[in-house]
């Protein structure tokens, strides 16, 4: 299996822990709350180290990077936060949640 090979087999929470094991600060992002025709279900989990390195979805790839960069600015400064994507937001555009519907995203370290 390849390192990106994970959303069908690999349980991402799993892959959490193995690099939380390995020395590496993460920070996990859940899908809380989703409206209309969001891409990934509620409990879908985004898995990112410090580095920028993830596994796992929630959006199928549509707010990915967003939701990446906001993560790696929870393990900096330690403070979960909420985030929500939404075809109504100029940034859901900006960021390619131009699929539809919205989606509330909790952003969260691993202690």
């Amino acid at each position: 299996m390849g390192e990106h090979a994970a959303i069908g087999g690999v349980d991402v929470l799993d892959v959490a822990e193995t690099w939380r094991k390995g020395g590496r600060d993460v920070a996990i992002a859940t899908v809380v709350e989703t409206w209309g025709s969001a891409p990934r279900p509620v409990g879908s989990h985004l898995v990112v180290d410090g580095e920028g390195n993830f596994e796992g979805s929630v959006s199928g790839g549509c707010v990915e990077g967003a939701v990446v960069g906001e993560a790696i600015e929870v393990i900096s400064d330690g403070k979960p936060r909420m985030l929500e994507f939404g075809v109504a937001d100029e940034t859901a555009w900006r960021v390619g949640l131009s699929c539809g519907g919205r989606i509330r995203v909790y952003v969260e370290k691993l202690a």
